[in-house]
């Protein structure tokens, strides 16, 4: 059990919304997202949620001087991401 933003026990299930907002989405971002749909069975709701959080995180390590980089595990090759 888990309780709500105003302390009201919940039995599981989706957590509650708290806010919607409407996004206008260019072309790129409308393939990419329904890709993700297919690929992972995943809401378009699920996703953007998703993506904001690893947004945030990768905000807050940039902000703290950290570096995020990326391992194939086959090669061992390693590449710096930078988000621009």
């Amino acid at each position: 059990m888990t309780a709500d933003a105003g302390g009201k026990v919940r039995d599981g299930g989706p957590p509650p919304v708290v806010d919607r907002i409407t996004v206008a989405l260019v072309r790129k971002a409308v393939e990419d997202l329904k890709y993700l749909q297919e690929e992972t069975d995943l809401s378009k709701t699920d996703i953007v949620n998703r993506a904001i959080s690893v947004y945030k995180f990768i905000e807050a390590e940039g902000r703290a001087g950290n570096t995020i980089y990326v391992r194939n595990d086959k090669t061992g090759e390693t590449q710096m991401v930078r988000f621009l």
